[in-house]
């Protein structure tokens, strides 16, 4: 791309799925007018997921990037590999505070199975950092070494669409509901560096996020599930834990039906924002004996709010 960005330029293309819009017309290595800026904002509302393909990106413009759709910030998983003893460069954590390395490179920069992160394994659906006091509303992941052939593609789903087919007797269950979400393993079931598994309900640490939120952007209610995990993980407070887990297996059944997703198989250079609040991803296994690197920074949140009106649930 040579030209300056321009309003003019810009081109939304739904992809016809449950979710997401293809965004052309932009080059994040320049600036972006305000204008230009309201219109992504706008459309990262409407489509929940954006991709942006051809950018020839360095962090500082991926940071930048992140600023546009409400400042760019780094992932709370850091605090427990810095905790641990490991030191900013390398292959496992960035210099950069507010980029974080999602890849399959070891200490010594080769690719393999398992690693500190999410190495190659399968990513079950998921909502980022839900784990977090206040979770990022936003992931934007830039890929620069990728498995064309479909290593490690990553599925999208539309949140808003689940919450509104719920079968009415759900959205009543789900109505002033709080879940305890799991800080002890991150989105590919391995254990965080110097954490332990719970090994009851009470043992399970973490914040406490209601099953139904209001999008701070758009005012519609939303399903909030975060992550699931064998063993003790999350769980709805305040009821008994058998039951928790028989409703949280319906609500995950219908969260994660098949047409409610799109799904992405990456190329080098390609950006991808979506919107945690409203959206949860998966990503397939990716070959462990070739290389998979993207470079990621979240976009700052806002406290969760739970529906006030109870006809929400109606």
């Amino acid at each position: 791309m040579s030209a300056e960005n321009a309003l003019s330029r810009l081109e939304i293309i739904p992809t016809g799925a449950g979710v997401a819009a293809e965004i052309k017309g932009v080059d994040f290595s320049k600036p972006v007018p305000d204008d230009l800026k309201a219109a992504l904002v706008q459309a990262w509302h409407d489509h929940l997921v954006l991709l942006f393909r051809e950018q020839e990106l360095a962090d500082e413009d991926i940071l930048a990037f992140g600023n546009l759709f409400g400042g760019a910030r780094g992932s709370t998983s850091r605090q427990f590999y810095l905790k641990a003893g490991f030191k900013p460069g390398g292959h496992r954590i960035s210099k950069v505070p507010g980029i974080t390395y999602i890849s399959n490179l070891d200490d010594d920069g080769n690719p393999t199975e398992v690693n500190a992160g999410l190495g190659s394994l399968e990513v079950d659906w998921h909502t980022d950092n839900s784990y977090a006091e206040i979770p990022p509303a936003g992931t934007a992941l830039y890929s620069r070494v990728v498995q064309e052939d479909g290593g490690g593609n990553t599925s999208f789903n539309n949140q808003y669409v689940a919450y509104d087919t719920l079968p009415k007797d759900l959205k009543k269950a789900c109505w002033g509901k709080f879940q305890k979400h799991d800080v002890s393993r991150n989105s590919a079931g391995v254990l965080r560096p110097t954490l332990k598994l719970p090994e009851s309900p009470e043992d399970v640490d973490g914040p406490l996020h209601p099953l139904l939120r209001v999008h701070p952007g758009t005012g519609k209610t939303v399903m909030y599930l975060g992550r699931r995990r064998q063993g003790f993980s999350n769980h709805i407070v305040d009821m008994p834990y058998e039951e928790s887990q028989a409703l949280l297996k319906e609500l995950w059944a219908h969260a994660t039906q098949d047409d409610l997703k799109w799904t992405h198989k990456w190329q080098v250079g390609e950006l991808i924002l979506w919107d945690n609040r409203s959206a949860m991803h998966y990503r397939t296994a990716s070959d462990p004996t070739r290389p998979r690197i993207l470079h990621r920074t979240m976009v700052e949140g806002q406290a969760l709010v739970a529906p006030w009106d109870e006809t929400a649930a109606a």
